[in-house]
């Protein structure tokens, strides 16, 4: 199926919020449907199908905090566990959306929204149901691994390394800068595992605050705590029989570092709430982009903690260390963008070519990634050019442009923050005097 054959829900109680997003959805989708009055949403939901809800999280009982969205959500996941479901509002923040995404829904988006950004919001999420559907009528699902094939060298190391390594039970820890695909070769180990038919569960430790943690990953039961209506399993139960993926495991405190140690010592967890421990068996796959052995050396990071995490080690290099791969990975990106916005774009000049490998690309394979998609959205030819990829405020404008354009200046302070840094979006933010959050933003900003 192809997104243009998505169905489409929208369900906001400002009219001119759904007369402006079906205006944009309809050209794009077969069918938009919208409805003002939530209470309509489980007899739609129930009645119908549709690819993708588009659910406005604030209605007339409660204008900011986003509550009533979230019991809309929980009521449609309830009807029906299988729906894809987007937030969206005008009053979110970096911890709602993390939230949002926790309580199951598969984006968010701020209003007032960009059109460009709506749009491919919308599309992967309908990309995302319907490869779900596919997978489970036994059709073709969407394989990513393509980004971690290189010739150079340092990937063929690392892939020889996995394969070695993978089919065991062996605690795997993956280091490597932001954006290196940390992620990805996580559930590429778990494919080529014996745990291949179980499941894999990613969670990013980095998004979680100190008051979720345990409930996160250990879960809890009933009134343990005020939000706690019902048992809830953590990560490690979902993950019984399956492999774990601990993301930014740096970036935990040193008391829930020991937390997490005794469950990996004793293979068992208890919830929130809880007396009872419950047996678990999981492949426990980590990775982080920190220098987590000088973190032990200080004291920052438990060093029996490490021990058990990284009975494996692997070094993700940096896509200025693997140069052969940078063309090979821009056409891959732009075959499959080119696909997924039926756009003519189909070659790379050589001009191109030539400044994508001088590029030292701070943000890695995502940056590659993001600047490809952006310039086959953009462009109205069948080759990309220097000017379609390497625009003004992306940092590798700067490399070829020596104007004082304040914009460009920001991007470029960012970018060698974060090269400097090797990555690490803590030190970095510290570098420059921003919080975290104001980094993230700026790095969206400027395509990071």
């Amino acid at each position: 199926m192809s997104t243009q054959q998505g169905k489409i829900l929208i369900v906001d109680d400002d009219v001119d919020v759904l007369r402006a997003a079906r205006l944009l959805l309809k050209r794009h989708f077969a069918q938009v449907d919208f409805e003002k009055n939530p209470q309509k949403i489980p007899y739609l939901v129930s009645n119908f199908e549709y690819d993708v809800i588009l659910l406005d999280m604030n209605f007339t009982r409660d204008l900011s905090s986003g509550k009533e969205g979230f019991e809309w959500l929980d009521r449609i996941l309830d009807i029906n566990p299988k729906a894809t479901v987007v937030l969206f509002t005008a009053y979110g923040d970096v911890e709602m959306a993390v939230r949002a995404i926790k309580a199951g829904a598969v984006d968010f988006v701020l209003k007032p929204w960009e059109n460009d950004k709506l749009l491919a919001t919308m599309q992967t999420a309908v990309l995302t149901h319907q490869a779900k559907q596919e997978k489970k009528a036994g059709g073709a699902t969407l394989h990513t691994d393509n980004v971690l094939i290189g010739d150079s060298p340092a990937m063929q190391e690392v892939m020889e390394t996995v394969s070695r390594v993978a089919g065991t039970d062996a605690n795997i820890l993956i280091l490597g800068e932001n954006g290196t695909g940390k992620d990805l070769l996580a559930r590429h180990i778990h494919t080529l595992s014996q745990r291949k038919e179980k499941p894999f569960v990613s969670v990013d430790l980095g998004a979680l605050s100190e008051s979720l943690f345990e409930s996160e990953l250990f879960g809890h039961v009933k009134g343990a705590f005020t939000d706690a209506r019902d048992d809830r399993s953590g990560r490690f139960e979902e993950a019984n029989g399956g492999s774990i993926f601990l993301d930014e495991i740096g970036n935990i405190s040193i008391p829930f570092q020991a937390k997490l140690l005794t469950v990996l010592q004793n293979r068992s967890v208890t919830r929130v709430g809880s007396n009872k421990a419950a047996a678990v068996d999981v492949r426990l796959i980590c990775a982080t982009n920190r220098n987590i052995q000088q973190m032990a050396a200080q004291h920052l990071f438990r060093q029996d903690l490490l021990y058990r995490v990284n009975t494996i080690e692997i070094q993700l290099p940096p896509l200025r260390n693997r140069v052969e791969d940078i063309v090979p990975l821009a056409e891959y990106f732009l075959g499959m963008y080119r696909k997924k916005y039926n756009r003519p774009v189909a070659f790379l000049h050589e001009t191109l070519i030539a400044q994508l490998e001088k590029y030292d690309w701070p943000g890695n394979i995502r940056e590659l990634q993001h600047a490809i998609e952006r310039a086959v959205i953009l462009c109205q030819g069948k080759t990309l050019m220097p000017k379609d990829v390497f625009v003004k405020t992306n940092a590798a404008a700067e490399q070829f442009d020596t104007g004082f354009n304040l914009e460009d200046m920001e991007r470029n302070m960012i970018s060698q923050a974060l090269k400097k840094c090797n990555g690490n979006i803590t030190d970095a933010a510290k570098e420059l005097g921003l919080s975290r959050a104001a980094l993230y933003r700026r790095m969206e900003k400027y395509n990071l």
